[in-house]
């Protein structure tokens, strides 16, 4: 949340919980974003780490007039890894097209490899969506 704050955008925290984690808002032009945090720990591979992340198929599938930004945040050596930032039309079109992620139940579960400041699923370079604010532009005064 800070990070939006930083860029100048508002955050809120939805009262009810139906999906989306936080709201963040450009109060001046009222532009709204949906945000889904998701969080792991890391998992000690030999010259990197991994990290897996659990998300509902059918909200990935359901894609509104609003689409949900996900971040996916680690957490490795005591500290929040950058955080991966992936529109939720992006992250279905990988599912489907580059076959990221395997589906257990109502669940896509996404299997993370980082090494040397990339990150990859599935064996897809997904090191352009480290954060990756392009959506988030800084608001000036």
């Amino acid at each position: 949340m800070s990070e939006f704050l930083t860029l100048g955008w508002n955050v809120a925290i939805p009262e009810v919980d139906i999906g989306d984690d936080i709201f963040v808002v450009q109060d001046d032009n009222g532009i709204l974003r949906r945000v889904q945090v998701k969080t792991s720990t890391s998992t000690i591979r030999q010259n990197n780490f991994s990290a897996q992340f659990n998300l509902p198929l059918a909200q990935l599938k359901n894609i509104a007039n609003i689409p949900v930004h996900y971040v996916f945040v680690v957490r490795h050596n005591n500290q929040w890894t950058q955080p991966v930032i992936i529109r939720q039309d992006y992250l279905l079109g990988h599912w489907q097209n580059d076959k990221i992620g395997s589906v257990n139940e109502s669940n896509l579960n996404l299997y993370f490899s980082y090494s040397k400041g990339e990150v990859a699923c599935s064996g897809l370079d997904l090191s352009k969506y480290i954060s990756d604010f392009s959506d988030f532009p800084l608001v000036e005064d």
